[in-house]
């Protein structure tokens, strides 16, 4: 009689999969560790390591000394069992970075944007230069996950508008698939940002929470139950397009084709977003925020200048941030108040240069708008957080395919 499904064969794999993503988090551990943490008896951990070892997934890398007998062995993931590329892309440069199956980078590379624009040729070049940095093959990067900023399309993945990328538009994807001839995935910069937040940031003990990200550009992520909101055609997040006090109506900013049915919405069959002339954004983007910091007296250069200036001498920029904090805070109430996630994560450069200051005066301003007052606090995400998060999820699906094969 044919075995059912739930039987031996299943367990086995459920138990090589625990074993191997407690490895990755906790590593390297002992056949008794493995076990006390896993809940399996000695001759199971011993047979699953087994199995492992056969498989190349992991490997002795030292003894821990107990009390009698003789030394423990210490088993670890081998890092060089899978490679995965992450990629954080935007108008100034392509960064590519490559990391072991352990989440361990071992390179990072940036490619200026100098073939014209093409997406394929700037991806390719920084791949290219981001594996030999690493000394790894092509061949051996199981997939590799590309942040842009604009819309991506949940459906078939594909990017469907970016505003200051014009090269990156529909067919990309299946142009990167061939070229690279490995799997590919593009996702929205801001959404990646999140997912570092949720893996290694403020944000780790969160299942809901949103994102606001403060930069050249504005987004918005949403995090519910642990997982992201992209929305129907992936509009989800694109918040600088909403009506706020202040700022004119953002009118006549999207187009796409008509669902069956639907008529009056003919122009195109792809998102077409010009430069905002209105909305939320026309508030709070970086030209913005600089001619706000110069009429209080506040003289950086950049937005991003002006914001740290302010930050670190409250007592001259207060005024300023107060403004900019109440600004701010008409995007994160309208968040608060439609989905009421708890914790609002200021990311991107301005939000990072504002701090803590700028932070607690935005939940101020909230709190006297909204019926609900949420945690407003700074991303601890160090570095590039799309890079970041990129290598997050191209980890993610690695390991499903690698560890569960």
């Amino acid at each position: 009689m044919e075995s059912r499904p739930g039987t031996p064969r299943l367990l086995r794999e459920l138990n090589d999969r625990a074993a191997l993503d407690l490895l990755v988090a906790r590593g390297p551990l002992t056949r008794a560790q493995i076990g006390a943490h896993t809940g399996l008896s000695k001759v199971t951990a011993s047979q699953l390591l087994a199995r492992l070892e056969e498989r190349g997934l992991v490997e002795v890398v030292g003894e821990q000394a107990g009390g009698r007998g003789p030394n423990a062995a210490l088993y670890s993931v081998v890092p060089d069992a899978a490679y995965v590329a992450g990629l954080s892309v935007g108008p100034e440069g392509v960064t590519a970075g490559v990391a072991d199956i352990t989440g361990s980078v071992a390179a990072q590379v940036t490619v200026d944007p100098n073939n014209g624009g093409d997406p394929v040729k700037s991806v390719h070049n920084a791949v290219v230069k981001a594996a030999r940095s690493a000394k790894v093959a092509l061949r051996k990067l199981t997939v590799l996950v590309i942040g842009t900023p604009g819309v991506v399309d949940p459906g078939t993945g594909d990017v469907q508008f970016a505003f200051d990328l014009p090269h990156w538009h529909e067919g990309v994807l299946s142009a990167l698939r061939h070229d690279l001839r490995r799997p590919v995935v593009i996702e929205n910069d801001v959404n990646l940002a999140a997912l570092a937040e949720r893996a290694y940031g403020v944000a780790r003990e969160h299942e809901d929470f949103a994102l606001m990200w403060l930069d050249r550009g504005i987004g918005l992520s949403v995090m519910l139950g642990g997982r992201l909101i992209r929305g129907r055609f992936g509009g989800a997040g694109e918040i600088g397009y909403l009506p706020v006090p202040g700022a004119p109506l953002p009118l006549g900013t999207a187009r796409r084709a008509p669902m069956d049915g639907e008529e009056g919405v003919t122009e195109s069959t792809s998102w077409g977003i010009p430069a905002l002339a209105g909305g939320y954004g026309s508030l709070v983007g970086a030209d913005a925020v600089r001619d706000l910091a110069h009429r209080h007296g506040i003289t950086g250069a950049t937005a991003v200048e002006c914001v740290r200036e302010a930050a670190g001498d409250e007592t001259r920029g207060g005024d300023f941030l107060d403004e900019l904090a109440v600004r701010i805070s008409y995007g994160v109430t309208s968040v608060n108040i439609v989905l009421d996630p708890g914790l609002v994560v200021l990311s991107g450069e301005l939000g990072r240069a504002g701090g803590r200051p700028l932070a607690e005066r935005i939940e101020r301003a909230v709190g006297r708008l909204s019926p609900t007052r949420p945690t407003v606090a700074v991303t601890e995400i160090d570095g590039n957080p799309v890079l970041r998060g990129a290598l997050h999820a191209a980890l993610e699906q690695a390991r499903d395919e690698v560890f569960s094969t």
